[in-house]
């Protein structure tokens, strides 16, 4: 049952173009929302497994701001790269290239995810003049504080793309185990939010194109982290993190934004991996103050 979204008011006032471009190959679905002529242009990229819907709550606090949101090759309405395993390489170039066709010299955001193929990319050569990175994976998922959990993650994705087709696509797919994955995500305990939450996840999180592009996405997240690219990001860079991080302690965000040359850290408190559905209001403040510097 679809569940209302807290921030589709603010959402509606902001207008949205859905468009297709041919990347690497394949066509990109992708979603410019703001006026053309706004003073700052973002390309936003999503984490895993979600896709352009997950950053909306963001992107209504920004109304002034021309923000394009692609699906990433293998999720939403972005079929898998042909010829490509989707590792970091890849990622990183079907950025670079949809960057320099639809959005050269946009800021880039990246969520989760997002953020580690945000940095990737700008770290070979992407040329960006600010880096905002959202939830970043500051450090190996493996050292996180649910460590067993990401090896548990693991298996489960090595078991989807190794059982039968029919069985591990159901698997991946799994709706019990979409909505555990989102009630230990949630740290909200707003009624209302964690079910707009969960829906979203019901709804978006089971659009991958198939299972061996999902467990290669999923083998790429795991195997990197921005601090693999830290020293490299020289631009002003925005970390904005949760101190209930649970693939990311605070910590670890800490010691990142040290070794990022030009960084500055936002600290959200009370809210987990889910910024941009829980608290988008405050990562949205954090970003505006960026670019008005």
């Amino acid at each position: 049952m679809p569940v209302s979204s807290p921030y589709a008011a603010r959402l509606a006032d902001i207008p949205v173009i859905r468009r297709e471009v041919e990347v690497l190959g394949g066509t990109t679905a992708y979603w410019t929302y703001g006026p053309d002529d706004a003073d700052a242009s973002i390309l936003a990229v999503h984490g895993f497994r979600g896709e352009h819907h997950g950053l909306e709550p963001v992107v209504a606090f920004l109304p002034d701001v021309r923000v394009i949101m692609p699906d990433l090759p293998g999720f939403g309405e972005t079929g898998a790269l042909p010829g490509r395993r989707h590792d970091i390489e890849a990622y990183a170039d079907w950025l670079d290239a949809f960057a320099a066709t639809v959005a050269p010299g946009a800021i880039v955001l990246g969520h989760s995810f997002g953020s580690i193929v945000s940095s990737a990319a700008v770290a070979r050569g992407l040329r960006a003049p600010k880096l905002i990175l959202v939830n970043p994976i500051g450090a190996p998922a493996l050292e996180g504080p649910r460590g067993i959990l990401t090896r548990l993650a693991i298996f489960y994705y090595w078991a989807g793309a190794r059982l039968p087709k029919p069985i591990g696509t159901w698997l991946l797919r799994n709706r019990i185990i979409v909505r555990i994955t989102s009630i230990a995500m949630a740290k909200t305990r707003d009624a209302s939010l964690r079910a707009f939450i969960h829906n979203q996840h019901d709804t978006y999180f089971s659009r991958f194109a198939d299972r061996d592009t999902l467990h290669e996405a999923f083998v790429t997240s795991v195997s990197h982290d921005v601090s693999q690219y830290a020293e490299r990001l020289t631009m002003p860079t925005l970390l904005i993190a949760a101190d209930r991080d649970d693939i990311t302690p605070i910590e670890a965000e800490r010691a990142l934004a040290q070794r990022i040359p030009d960084a500055r850290l936002v600290e959200i408190a009370g809210v987990g991996h889910l910024i941009h559905y829980e608290k988008p209001g405050e990562a949205a403040r954090a970003i505006r103050d960026f670019l008005s510097d």
